[in-house]
Order: C-alpha cells, then sequence, then structure tokens
C-alpha cells in the first residue's frame, strides 16, 4: 500500500458525519413519585421493571450540571439523597409519571400539595378468593 491509498482510507468521524447522525443517544427519562409526602423529579437513562414484584428500577440517574453562580438547593438535596446509589427500587403504586425527555432537566424536591390529610394504604393487586 503506497501513502496515497493509506491517506484514501482514513475516514473521518465528526459531530456532522452520517454515523453520529444515524446513531439515537441513549434516551433519558424523568419519573416523578412520591415519597413520604414529598415529590420527586428524577432523570435517569436505565430505567426497567425489577425482578422485585411490584418495582420499577432506576440505573444511571442523571442529574444537571450546575453553575457556580446559582445553586439550586432543591437539586442539591436531590443528589445528596441519592449520593453514591447505582441503583435505586421504587414501588410501582408511587410513581405518578415516566416521560422519555430530549435532555436532562432540573431534578428537584417538592412538598406534595393537597387538602387531603388521610392517605390510602396500598390496597392488594389481586382479589383473595373466599371461603364459603
Amino acid at each position: 500500500m503506497t501513502v496515497q491509498s493509506i491517506h484514501i482510507l482514513q475516514i473521518e468521524y465528526s459531530s456532522d458525519s452520517y454515523w453520529t447522525q444515524c446513531m439515537p443517544e441513549a434516551p433519558i427519562y424523568k419519573v416523578i413519585f412520591v415519597n413520604q409526602g414529598q415529590v420527586f423529579e428524577i432523570f435517569a437513562r436505565q430505567i426497567y421493571q425489577s425482578d422485585l414484584y411490584g418495582f420499577i428500577e432506576l440505573e444511571e440517574l442523571v442529574f444537571g450540571e450546575r453553575s457556580q453562580m446559582l445553586v439550586d438547593p432543591s437539586e442539591e438535596r436531590l443528589k445528596a439523597e441519592f449520593e453514591g446509589v447505582n441503583r435505586s427500587y421504587i414501588p410501582m403504586h408511587t410513581i405518578v409519571r415516566i416521560d422519555e425527555v430530549a435532555k436532562e432537566g432540573v431534578g428537584k424536591i417538592s412538598e406534595a400539595k393537597g387538602g387531603n390529610t388521610v392517605s390510602l394504604f396500598p390496597s392488594p393487586t389481586f382479589k383473595p378468593k373466599s371461603v364459603d
């Protein structure tokens, strides 16, 4: 092979290349769930039904890049809550919504608003047979 033929075989990869345009990025999911009277809004790259019955697994949690000037206390509290967590198991009955989004946003913890002071106890997913 000559130097000319090696130069011809060289492939340039850039952000405008065909390869990067065809390959989709990994999806990001926004998960909203309720825990102990608070509404959690978090972002994750992996989400699937767990082997533990009734749970959803979240992996690769994504937190927004913070600037040095503005610090969101809600997001900082969320980061502290999930610091060192590799995988989180969320009960299905606490999940409010799951969305696939184009890019991550700012995760937050907020107080659940509502005038109702009584919480419903989770009901069973099956009805036991009656004994006659």
